[in-house]
């Protein structure tokens, strides 16, 4: 039952990160991702078949089994055309939206894990309420880091100056390589910002 639940959490996670690209991006004046019909949370629009599901499952199957691990996952990107968007940062802006979703979550969860007498109500609610806190931080802080093809590449390739396209095109040209070698190597210093910010919101580290 755990590990349902924790796919449940993710593929809504996932989803509502995803919607709200689309929701921004439409306010912004762009109606490529309304018109596609992605502007719901109903999950089956959303959902990769591999980033969605197989390779969550996978993460978390081994993660249980071993104790700890890498998990992640990933929906079908919202379509967005960004010669639509108003303003100068609107690329920025819905790029962030995805990001500030899952800490918009993880903020409401956490603070009722912290405030409210949750485990009164039902003690599977706390575990539950973990994983929500836990794998939004989680989906926020990886989605920011700046490499492509990450929301937070598109951040800094607004806000980057004409001087440095180099840099731009080496991480548009290598950017994956850039991820794959962070996500091997370096996952366990994300990890425990993660577990940092869980322990900030909620007062206590996470359980798994």
């Amino acid at each position: 039952m755990e590990f349902v639940f924790i796919i449940a959490i993710l593929i809504f996670s996932v989803v509502f990160h995803e919607v709200s690209h689309g929701v921004v991006a439409n306010k912004l004046g762009d109606p490529t991702a309304k018109l596609a019909g992605r502007l719901t949370l109903n999950p089956l629009p959303h959902l990769d078949p591999v980033g969605s599901v197989l390779l969550p499952g996978f993460l978390i199957l081994m993660s249980q089994l071993t104790g700890g691990g890498i998990i992640f996952g990933w929906a079908k990107p919202v379509p967005v055309n960004p010669a639509n968007l108003r303003g100068r940062y609107g690329s920025a802006l819905v790029s962030l939206a995805g990001p500030a979703s899952n800490l918009a979550l993880a903020l409401v969860f956490g603070l009722a894990l912290r405030f409210l007498p949750i485990a009164e109500l039902h003690p599977a609610l706390l575990v539950i309420f973990g994983y929500i806190v836990f794998l939004n931080i989680l989906l926020a802080v990886f989605n920011l880091l700046p490499i492509p093809p990450l929301d937070g590449s598109h951040i800094l390739f607004t806000f980057l100056p004409s001087s440095l396209n180099k840099l731009r095109m080496f991480l548009a040209q290598y950017g994956i390589f850039v991820l794959l070698f962070i996500i091997f190597f370096f996952f366990s210093f994300v990890a425990s910002l993660v577990n940092f910010l869980f322990y900030l919101l909620v007062g206590a580290n996470f359980f798994y």
